[in-house]
């Protein structure tokens, strides 16, 4: 029969670290496919208003937000300080939110096209008039699924 020889000076085996760069690729494309920049810089003032019973949108894909407020410092010089409409990255005028909102309409998918929902992000010191404006041009472009963002009243 054999003897097993316990004798002698055994080492740590060294770790292999050949598939290490693959999962750091891996990690990296997963967190490069599911983070989502955003697209937009806010040039006008913006501050929510509160409210008390709130809801979460579910799918934000088929949201499109309209900013309403004056314009910051930045653009005051240039744009004045009357409240403005804000569209992606540039200000428009109430007589172009029909337009925008028929042309986004038309770029999303035919199933999508009913679940289409426009967001108003309105500055609490912002007067009514604008708004109102804007809720007649939405419904000129058949945009009646409108919601208004707010912020969470403290109690």
């Amino acid at each position: 029969m054999g003897k097993f020889n316990k004798s002698g000076s055994r080492e740590m085996p060294e770790l292999n670290t050949s598939s290490l760069p693959d999962l750091i690729f891996t990690l990296l494309f997963f967190f490069m496919m599911t983070t989502t920049m955003r697209e937009t810089e806010v040039m006008v003032q913006f501050r929510a208003p509160q409210a008390t019973e709130l809801t979460k949108l579910e799918k934000k894909s088929l949201v499109t937000v309209l900013y309403v407020g004056k314009p910051s410092e930045r653009f005051a010089k240039r744009m004045g300080t009357e409240s403005r409409i804000q569209l992606n990255d540039k200000f428009i005028e109430v007589a172009e939110v029909q337009d925008y909102i028929t042309q986004e309409r038309a770029n999303m998918k035919e199933e999508d096209q009913g679940y289409m929902q426009v967001s108003l992000k309105v500055d609490r010191e912002t007067q009514m008039g604008i708004v109102s404006d804007i809720k007649q041009a939405l419904r000129d472009a058949q945009a009646l699924k409108i919601n208004y963002s707010s912020v969470e009243k403290n109690n």
